[in-house]
């Protein structure tokens, strides 16, 4: 099965948000959403609360579940109206908006490069 890669490079199927979502033990599931508020506000400086990390079922699935940092995100909305698949395939890869996320995920920007050099074979 191919990993779910969202539009910006990041790994759905390893995302601390959709794994909490896929969670069925609510105990656990609470610890999760604790350890991804405190890791949200480490990287991003945020104060999130535990029970404001929604789930996410991916930006891509169609009338799914969506995280509220991946409703709000500006590279989803770029990505969604010119109708790509992901920012790999952009003619202005890497933009802005990419690298600031790149600076913080960089296994994002392995990811899209592979695919970048995949579409080129």
């Amino acid at each position: 099965m191919e990993s779910m890669i969202a539009y910006c490079g990041l790994a759905c199927d390893t995302c601390p948000i959709h794994l909490a979502t896929l969670e069925t033990d609510t105990s656990k599931q609470a610890e999760m959403r604790m350890m991804i508020a405190e890791e949200l506000a480490r990287i991003y400086g945020t104060t999130p609360k535990p029970w404001i990390i929604t789930d996410c079922d991916g930006c891509k699935v169609a009338n799914g579940r969506l995280f509220t940092g991946c409703a709000d995100c500006e590279i989803r909305k770029c990505t969604t109206t010119k109708n790509m698949i992901n920012c790999a395939y952009c003619d202005d890869y890497i933009c802005a908006k990419l690298q600031k996320h790149f600076d913080i995920d960089p296994a994002a920007r392995t990811r899209l490069d592979e695919i970048r050099i995949r579409q080129k074979m």
